[in-house]
């Protein structure tokens, strides 16, 4: 694409972005080991840190909105990751950004994703409400996982956190695109990314941020609508009206490939360091339009209720099944007295899972196959909190297929 367009050049970037700013945004919160023959930079280690995690790996099995589907060709978790990323990186090419930050933050993005798409994040929200009286959703559940939960080797082989740049975290917490805003700014100030409290708290701390922000955006839109029509939940004639103003707005038709294309060229056409990323007037309509026909005949269709009476019922049983189980300080003994007593293979999965974030001095070493190098998150189990806490990190890291198996292993004798 013509130079012209990159409005957000280097040189541009670095007079809105103090060198302090920079190197804030690639600071980690542990120093990250380093070989003599390493040739990625920060945010590509990142990266591929990212795509070696489990928790990526579980997004091909987690709903994205039609769950359980048995045609191949409807999107999954990971397939929406994919589109963002790729999304973004057009746009922040375009704009003269960092495309590796971008890419980066596009790939861990959705990395909170509870089983069962959104339905399944508010059975835990409210879950969590009641239990633990705090706010569960999909971005923070994010930044818990790259920062606490998922692990991986380093050099010397020990299981380690993720480990990520501020830059990367920031963009995983603040890329929540259900708000309908033009004309994102990154904000200027390094926080604690902890602190936020609720989706679209703050923006992120990196025009790449805002990028992959507005990029979730157009990446679902065309797509849902396509799925849809894949399964038969909408056909044609429910596209009439839509189509009707969508024209009023410039828009030439409706499917996934077209509304990506006119999205993106228009936000590369309207972005700049004085209005932010954003796009014209016309197709922000455009997007408020096309998205209310979604949750109209999608997302609220009545098709989806005994799928949403399933996920509440799946996981609101897995919860209160592990919940018997505490016992303070004797947690891990209780769950391994009666692995072999209920359930094949639900107590036995948990246990191995929880004892990784758990003291030593609670554990029997044996059960420790490698050497891990990660935070205590449930020091001793010192309170039931504690230890619903981890019940919540455990369910809300499963596939929707491994959460109906740990579900069909408490009906079955």
């Amino acid at each position: 694409m013509d130079n012209k367009v990159k409005k957000f050049s280097y040189v541009a970037m670095m007079e809105y972005k103090t060198n302090e700013k920079i190197k804030q945004s690639i600071e980690r919160e542990n120093k990250l080991y380093s070989r003599n023959n390493e040739v990625r930079s920060e945010f590509e280690r990142d990266y591929t840190r990212i795509l070696h995690s489990l928790a990526y790996r579980r997004l091909k099995h987690k709903t994205q909105v039609f769950f359980n589907t048995q045609n191949d060709h409807i999107c999954t978790r990971m397939e929406h990751v994919a589109h963002v990323e790729s999304v973004s990186y057009m746009i922040a090419k375009s704009l003269g950004l960092n495309t590796e930050l971008t890419k980066a933050i596009a790939m861990g993005h959705d990395l909170g994703h509870a089983p069962f798409g959104h339905e399944g994040e508010y059975v835990i929200k409210k879950i969590v409400k009641e239990h633990l009286d705090k706010n569960f959703y999909h971005e923070k559940n994010g930044l818990r996982a790259v920062d606490k939960l998922d692990l991986l080797p380093n050099d010397k082989g020990s299981l380690t956190n993720l480990n990520l740049t501020y830059a990367v975290r920031d963009g995983i917490i603040c890329h929540c695109g259900e708000v309908d805003e033009n004309g994102i700014f990154p904000r200027d100030e390094n926080i604690d990314l902890n602190t936020i409290k609720k989706p679209g708290q703050v923006q992120p701390f990196t025009w790449e941020g805002c990028v992959v922000k507005i990029s979730d955006k157009i990446a679902y839109l065309g797509r849902d609508i396509e799925d849809a029509l894949l399964l038969k939940v909408i056909n044609q004639s429910d596209l009439q009206e839509m189509y009707e103003l969508a024209h009023k707005y410039g828009q030439k038709t409706i499917n996934n490939s077209v509304i990506i294309n006119e999205l993106v060229n228009d936000l590369i056409k309207n972005s700049s360091l004085k209005k932010g990323i954003s796009f014209s007037n016309e197709k922000q309509n455009f997007i408020n339009i096309i998205k209310q026909f979604n949750y109209d005949n999608i997302y609220n269709n009545k098709q989806f209720n005994y799928y949403k009476k399933y996920a509440h019922l799946v996981i609101n049983s897995i919860f209160e099944e592990l919940s018997n189980y505490y016992e303070n300080e004797n947690t891990i003994k209780n769950l391994e007295k009666n692995i072999d007593k209920r359930y094949r293979f639900l107590i036995s999965d948990f246990k191995g899972w929880i004892i990784k974030y758990c003291d030593e001095s609670i554990i029997n070493t044996r059960d420790l196959k490698t050497s891990l190098n990660n935070k205590k998150i449930y020091g001793k189990l010192e309170s039931e909190e504690i230890y619903k806490e981890a019940i919540i990190d455990f369910i809300s890291g499963m596939t929707d297929s491994y959460a109906i198996k740990c579900f069909n292993d408490l009906i079955s004798f």
